[in-house]
This record gives C-alpha cells, sequence and structure tokens, in this order.
C-alpha cells in the first residue's frame, strides 16, 4: 500500500466512496446530496490530504491539521475515508498510523478527534488500538441512519 499526497486528480477516484460513506448516514454529519464540488471543499479545506493506493487505485483518504486555530493548534486532528470495497484490508489503520507520524513531524503536541460515532465500533476500536482514548461522549448528538440517536466520541491521543 502506498500513501501519498493527494492530488487535484485524485478526487475522481474519491468522491464516489465519499458519497457512498455519506450517504450510508452512520459515520460522518456532512449533509446528504453534496456535489463533487461541495464536498471537496469540505475534504480540501486546507488540511494535509494523503490518499492510500493499492495496485494504482485509491483505496482511501485521509486529511489532518490543526483541531483548533490559535492557541488551540498544537493539537492535531484527522478525519478518515476507505473505500468500502477496500474495507477489512488494513487501509484505516495505515492511514492512521501515517498521520499520526505525520501529526508528531510537524509538531503537534496531541491528537484529537472531534465526533467519532460510537455506534461506529470499528473505527473506535482501531482508535483505541492506536492509542486512543474516549475522553467524553455528547449523547445523542449524532442522527444514526440504522441506530436513531447515538454519542459522539471525543477521542485524543498525546503525541510523541
Amino acid at each position: 500500500m502506498l500513501i501519498r499526497d493527494a492530488t487535484a486528480e485524485d478526487w475522481a477516484a474519491v468522491f464516489p466512496f465519499f458519497s457512498a460513506i455519506v450517504a450510508d448516514g452512520e459515520t460522518y454529519v456532512y449533509p446528504d446530496g453534496l456535489s463533487s464540488d461541495e464536498a471537496r471543499a469540505l475534504w480540501h479545506d486546507g488540511s494535509h490530504v494523503v490518499v492510500a493506493e493499492v495496485d494504482g487505485r485509491v483505496v482511501g483518504s485521509a486529511k489532518a491539521g490543526p483541531n483548533r486555530p490559535g492557541r488551540g493548534a498544537h493539537v492535531a486532528t484527522a478525519s478518515f475515508m476507505v473505500d468500502p470495497a477496500a474495507r477489512g484490508a488494513g487501509v484505516g489503520r495505515a492511514l492512521g498510523e501515517h498521520v499520526l507520524r505525520w501529526a508528531a513531524e510537524q509538531g503537534f503536541r496531541a491528537m484529537q478527534f472531534n465526533a467519532v460515532v460510537e455506534s461506529n465500533t470499528g473505527a473506535v476500536h482501531l482508535w483505541r488500538s492506536l492509542g486512543f482514548r474516549i475522553v467524553g461522549t455528547v449523547p445523542e448528538a449524532f442522527d444514526s441512519r440504522r441506530h436513531g440517536l447515538v454519542g459522539l466520541h471525543v477521542m485524543h491521543r498525546p503525541l510523541p
């Protein structure tokens, strides 16, 4: 698996799985029905964006940057999308490890995820296995298409 900086040309491969993940209604708070340009503006928002490739095919993407501006800019945050056809192949773990290394190299002191859907047990398990801990849960903050109102975990991990 190759993880590299995203290029403008990669969006054509990312948008289909971005749209499918948002439409599924289980992991992201993005609104349904985003156009390609609207989705690109959300994903390529000035953050550091990478893609994961397997055999020349883009199978995932991540974006990372400061969690907050100014006095909060020493804590990083990140978001991840993996093509549903590539789930279970270690793409999310590889992207997570890559982003954690990148954030440490950039001098961030910690990484914080602000909204990990509690019913997304695969993601919760992955982030815990990479050293994150749940520091709080906002009850009923996410309207899951399948589970109804569920909590959003705030997860945190110090960086070396």
